[in-house]
C-alpha cells in the first residue's frame, strides 16, 4: 500500500547559480545518492551521455543547462522535488519561473570565484518571492578554494548574514570532507562513487578552528530562538536538536544564510547537503502561499495546504515532450485527479485532465492524483505559461511571475518557401514556452522579428528550429532595441478640424510635456489637469489614449518613446463634431509637435558586463571593453584571474565573444544582463538618424 501523503515530509527546492558554479553536477550527485540513477555522468563527460539533467541535445553538446529539469527524489524521510536551473543570464526566466513556485533553495557558489555577477542575479530573484535559501560553496577541490572568502562575499556583495555550518577538511588536492558545526563530528566519503559516509571525531588539528566556527554559528542562531539565546549568555552548550530548531527559525525568516561545503565533482558533501534540505529548508505547511480572490477585487487570499479545500494550481512551465505538450504545475491547494475536469482561469476554459505524471528529467511515471504542495506535470492540458487552474470551486487566481523586457531582436526568414508551415509552428511553440521569447512582424520590412535576451537566447532557439522542426532559417542584422525620450519641456497648443460634407470633427488640447524623473519606473505619466468641463470628462481617456498611440513609435529614429510626462491643461469642444475619435487624432498631432520641441534623444540598452580571464590578459580585456565604448567600474584579481566589471552598450556586444577568446587565447569568458537605458552619444545618434531617414526614403518610393 502506498504510504499516506505527508507535507511534512515534502521539500520543493531549487538549485541556482551563476553559470559553470557546478549546479547540474551537484544534482547528478543527488539523484545518484538517492538512488534514482545508478551510475554519475558528468556535464562534458568523456562518456558523451552528458548528465542525466540536461536531456536536450544542445546542453549535452554546449555542456550548460538551458531550460530548467524537474525531478523528484526521496531521501532518508523525506521526498523532495528538485528543479535544476540554468545560470546563465539569456535564460533568466527560467530560473523565475522556478522561484515563483517554489518553497526554498540552494545557492550554488564557486568555491574559487565566490560570488559572481550570477549570483548576485539569482539572490535578487530569490529576494524578489521570498524564498529561504541555505547556501554550498562547491569545488573545494580546485586550486585557490576558499569557503570562509566565499562565505565573507555572501555578507559583503550579497548582504546575507551569512554563517559557516560546516567547515572543510583541508581544501584543493587535500579536501577529505567536512565538520559539521552543529553534530561537532566530522565527516568523510568512502566509496568510489563516495556513497559511504563515515562520521569520525574532529582531527585533532581542527578542534579549535571547529570550536571558533561553532561559537559564530550558536551567536548567529541566538537571535531567532530564546532557548539558545540564553544558553549563549549563560555560556552553555545547546542540544543538537535546539540548535537545528534556531538554525531553521533563521532561514524560514530569510535572515540567516547558513553555509555548507564540499566539491560535487569529487563527491564530497552532497549526502551531508541532503540532510541540511531535510533540517532547514521549509515544507509547503511552512510557507503561506498567496492568491488573488477574483470576487473580492483581486485582494489577497491565503492558500491552505488542505487536500479537501478548492483546487488551486498554476502552470509554470511547458515543454513539448514526445506525446504532446507537457505542463509542469505546482499545487498550492486541494487534489489533483486523473480524469477530472479542471477550468483554466486565463480562458474560462473547461478542460478534462487526461495524465498526470511526475517527472525525472526526461522520464516519468505515471500517478492518479496529486495533492496540495506537489510538483507534477500534466499531459495535453492547452495553456500558457503562468496560468492559474482550479476545479471551478473557487475564483483565484495565482500572481503570475515577473518577466524582463527583451533586449535584442533577430530578422528570421525560412531558407526555403517549403519549411514555411515548421517555421510557424516553431516559432508558436517557442513563443508559449518561454515569455522571454517574443515574436512580431515588422510591417514596414515584411520581415519576421524574434526578440530575446541576448545573443545566445536567440542561437539556441534558430538551433532548435533546425534540430527540432527540420527548418533552416537565415537571420538578418541583430537590431538592439533602442528607446526615444525628451532632454526638456515643450508646450502643446493644438486644433483638429475636419470639415466634409455631414458631421465634421473638431477638438482642441492645450497643455505640456516634460521628462520624468530618472529614477522613475514608469515609463508614461498622465496628468488630467482640464478644470470648468473645457474638455468633457468622456473625451480624457481618448486623449490619453492619443498620446500613448503617438508614444509607440517616435520620429527621431522610430523607436518607442518612454519617459514621458503628459500635462493636460485645457482645450475646446463642439456640440455636434467632437468625437473621441477626434480628441484621439488631436492628441496624436499635439505630441508630434511638441516632442520635435523638446529636445528628442535616443536611448540605448547599456549592458552589465563581467569579464573573467587570466590576470596577464588583463590590459587586453580593458582595451577591448574600452573600444566598445564601454565604462569600467572595477576590477578585482583573485587566485591569478582577473575580473572586470562594466557597462557596454549593447550594439556594441556583437561578435565580442569570438573577439574575447581570440584575445585570451581561449580562456577568457564573461556574462551580460541589461542594466538601463542611457543616452547615445551625438555622433551615433546622429547615424541613427541618418539611417531611420533613408529607410523612410525607401518605404516612400
Amino acid at each position: 500500500m502506498a504510504k499516506a501523503w505527508d507535507l511534512n515530509t515534502v521539500r520543493n527546492i531549487g538549485i541556482s547559480a551563476h553559470i559553470d558554479s557546478g549546479k547540474t553536477t551537484l544534482t547528478e550527485r543527488i539523484l545518484f545518492y538517492a538512488g534514482k540513477i545508478h551510475a554519475i555522468h558528468d556535464v562534458r563527460g568523456k562518456d558523451g551521455v552528458g548528465a542525466k539533467m540536461d536531456s536536450m541535445e544542445l546542453e549535452k553538446e554546449r555542456g550548460i543547462t538551458i531550460q530548467s529539469a524537474a525531478t523528484n527524489v526521496h531521501w532518508k524521510d523525506i521526498e523532495i522535488n528538485i528543479i535544476d536551473t540554468p545560470g546563465h543570464v539569456d535564460f533568466t526566466v527560467e530560473v523565475e519561473r522556478s522561484l515563483r513556485v517554489l518553497d526554498g533553495a540552494i545557492l550554488v557558489l564557486c568555491g574559487v570565484a565566490g560570488v559572481q555577477s550570477q549570483s548576485i542575479t539569482v539572490d535578487r530573484q530569490m529576494k524578489r518571492y521570498n524564498v529561504p535559501r541555505v547556501a554550498f560553496v562547491n569545488k573545494l577541490d580546485r586550486s585557490g578554494a576558499n569557503p570562509f572568502k566565499v562565505m565573507t562575499a555572501l555578507r559583503e556583495k550579497l548582504h546575507h548574514n551569512a554563517v559557516m555550518a560546516q567547515i572543510p577538511i583541508g581544501t584543493e588536492d587535500a579536501h577529505e570532507g567536512v565538520i559539521d558545526l552543529v553534530t561537532m563530528k566530522a565527516y568523510y566519503n568512502r566509496g568510489d562513487n563516495g556513497e559511504t559516509v563515515e562520521e569520525m571525531d574532529i582531527p585533532a588539528e581542527y578542534m579549535d578552528q571547529a570550536k571558533e566556527y561553532r561559537q559564530l554559528l550558536i551567536a548567529a542562531a541566538a537571535d531567532f530562538d530564546d532557548t539558545v539565546g540564553e544558553k549563549f549568555l549563560m555560556e552553555e552548550e545547546p542540544t543538537m536538536e535546539e540548535m537545528k530548531v534556531a538554525i531553521k527559525k533563521g532561514v524560514h525568516s530569510l535572515k540567516l544564510t547558513p553555509v555548507f561545503c564540499g566539491s560535487a565533482y569529487k563527491n564530497k558533501g552532497v549526502q551531508k547537503l541532503l540532510d541540511a534540505v531535510q533540517d532547514y529548508l521549509p515544507n509547503p505547511n511552512e510557507i503561506q502561499n498567496t492568491g488573488l480572490d477574483q470576487d473580492n477585487d483581486e485582494a489577497d487570499i491565503n492558500l491552505t495546504t488542505d487536500p479537501e479545500d478548492p483546487l488551486v494550481a498554476l502552470a509554470f512551465k511547458l515543454e513539448d515532450g514526445r506525446y504532446g505538450q507537457l505542463t509542469y504545475m505546482r499545487i498550492y491547494q486541494g487534489t489533483l485527479k486523473k480524469g477530472e475536469f479542471i477550468y483554466n482561469m486565463t480562458n474560462d476554459k473547461k478542460l478534462k485532465v487526461p495524465r498526470v505524471v511526475r517527472m525525472n528529467s526526461n522520464e516519468m511515471e505515471d500517478i492518479t492524483e496529486a495533492k496540495a504542495g506537489d510538483i507534477v506535470a500534466l499531459f495535453g492540458v492547452d495553456c500558457a505559461s503562468g496560468d492559474t487552474f482550479t476545479d471551478g470551486r473557487a475564483n483565484i487566481t495565482m500572481t503570475s511571475m515577473f518577466v524582463p523586457n527583451a533586449v535584442i531582436s533577430l530578422a528570421v526568414t525560412p531558407k526555403d518557401k517549403s519549411g514555411a508551415a515548421n517555421f510557424t509552428k516553431a516559432l508558436n511553440k517557442f513563443r508559449k514556452e518561454d515569455p522571454t521569447f517574443r515574436v512580431h512582424r515588422d510591417e514596414e520590412s515584411a520581415q519576421t522579428i524574434i526578440s530575446g535576451m541576448g545573443e545566445l537566447h536567440l542561437e539556441v532557439y534558430v538551433e532548435r528550429m533546425k534540430r527540432e522542426f527540420n527548418v533552416e532559417v537565415v537571420t538578418g542584422q541583430p537590431q538592439v532595441a533602442y528607446r526615444e525620450t525628451i532632454g526638456g519641456s515643450a508646450e502643446f497648443d493644438y486644433t483638429h478640424k475636419k470639415q466634409t460634407g455631414g458631421s465634421g470633427q473638431f477638438a482642441k488640447v492645450v497643455g505640456s510635456i516634460k521628462p520624468m524623473d530618472a529614477n522613475s519606473e514608469d515609463l508614461y505619466e498622465f496628468n488630467n489637469k482640464i478644470t470648468g468641463g473645457r474638455i468633457p470628462r468622456e473625451y480624457i481617456p481618448a486623449c490619453d489614449k492619443g498620446f500613448q498611440e503617438q508614444m509607440a513609435k517616435g520620429n527621431l529614429i522610430g523607436y518607442p518613446i518612454v519617459g514621458v510626462s503628459v500635462d493636460l491643461i485645457d482645450g475646446a469642444y463642439h456640440d455636434v463634431d467632437s468625437s473621441e475619435m477626434a480628441f484621439r487624432i488631436c492628441s496624436m498631432a499635439a505630441f508630434r509637435e511638441a516632442y520635435n520641441k523638446a529636445q528628442p534623444t535616443a536611448l540605448e540598452p547599456m549592458m552589465k558586463v563581467e569579464v573573467s580571464a587570466p590576470e596577464e590578459f588583463q590590459g587586453n580585456v580593458m582595451g577591448q571593453i574600452n573600444q566598445r565604448r564601454g565604462i569600467i567600474q572595477g576590477s578585482q584579481a583573485n587566485e591569478g584571474f582577473s575580473t572586470v566589471e562594466a557597462e557596454v552598450p549593447l550594439s556594441e556586444m556583437f561578435g565580442y565573444s569570438t573577439e574575447l577568446r581570440s584575445a585570451t587565447q581561449g580562456k577568457g569568458e564573461f556574462t551580460m544582463e541589461f542594466a538601463r537605458y542611457s543616452a547615445v552619444p551625438r555622433n551615433v545618434q546622429e547615424e541613427l538618424v541618418k539611417a531611420y531617414e533613408k529607410k523612410k526614403e525607401e518605404e516612400n518610393k
